[in-house]
């Protein structure tokens, strides 16, 4: 088929057809189903390949680490949505994935593309240690934020993150990303004069580019863990609602003060 401008408009995902559904050239029904956990699924549709061992295994890891946080914002947004249309849980989960912006739903694909950026440098020439000091430092002095680095509840360490770096120690992933990141937390301590936080997603970043993903697949893995996070939210919501709750202890908690005429 081809659209106005005479390219051609194709789509390597998947296909229904009467009697089959193709999924990357592979027959849903007759192969996929029964063979391929969800993981490894996702990974199919997301990067036209199954997945090696250790490719699963740290999908299923990172999903596991980030799909429940608490009470965050995005799951009050999400209950409170769900409490005023009990009807519409596609809403309600549509309203907490919109609000999952950096803060809630990470910094992993900024991560990614900074280490993509500081291994372009290695692979230039430049020492690790040295390549992460010349990051932290301009990061300083810029006044900005460094991604992977802070977090409001986890300190010193965020334990998802040391979890994440232990185990792909164990099982041999660690490659140079991950080492670049472990040589940023180094230097940012020396650029800010004080240990800073790495949290977990600094180490999703790290790991997913050593097993060859790309950078732009790796903000997938946060958004579909927090959507199952969302659903368990959800489904508490309807046995015990806290929506109202939530929205009436937020307008106990705030002030109002009318403005002066004239």
């Amino acid at each position: 088929m081809q659209i106005g401008n005479g390219a051609s408009a194709v789509t390597h995902i998947g296909q229904a057809h009467p009697d089959r559904v193709e999924v990357r050239g592979r027959d849903l029904t007759g192969d996929l189903m029964g063979r391929l956990s969800f993981t490894e699924h996702f990974h199919l549709l997301l990067t036209g390949r199954e997945p090696t061992e250790d490719q699963r295994y740290f999908l299923d890891l990172l999903l596991v680490a980030i799909a429940e946080h608490g009470m965050m914002p995005t799951n009050v947004a999400a209950r409170m949505t769900l409490a005023a249309d009990p009807g519409s849980l596609q809403g309600a989960v549509a309203a907490g994935i919109l609000g999952c912006g950096p803060v809630i739903l990470g910094t992993a694909e900024a991560c990614a593309e900074l280490l993509e950026g500081a291994q372009e440098r290695v692979q230039a020439g430049g020492e690790p240690a040295a390549v992460a000091a010349e990051v932290a430092r301009a990061f300083h002095a810029s006044g900005a934020r460094l991604p992977g680095f802070g977090h409001p509840v986890h300190r010193p360490v965020d334990p998802r993150a040391e979890r994440v770096l232990e185990l792909a120690d164990e099982r041999g992933v660690s490659g140079p990303h991950v080492l670049l990141a472990r040589r940023l937390r180094d230097a940012a301590a020396e650029a800010w004069g004080r240990p800073l936080t790495m949290n977990v997603s600094m180490p999703i970043a790290g790991v997913m580019l050593d097993l060859g993903f790309a950078p732009a697949a790796v903000k997938a893995v946060p958004i579909l863990a927090r959507t199952a996070g969302l659903l368990a939210h959800l489904a508490e919501e309807r046995e015990r609602p806290l929506g109202f709750l939530m929205a009436g202890a937020a307008e106990a908690a705030v002030e109002y003060e009318g403005e002066a005429e004239g």
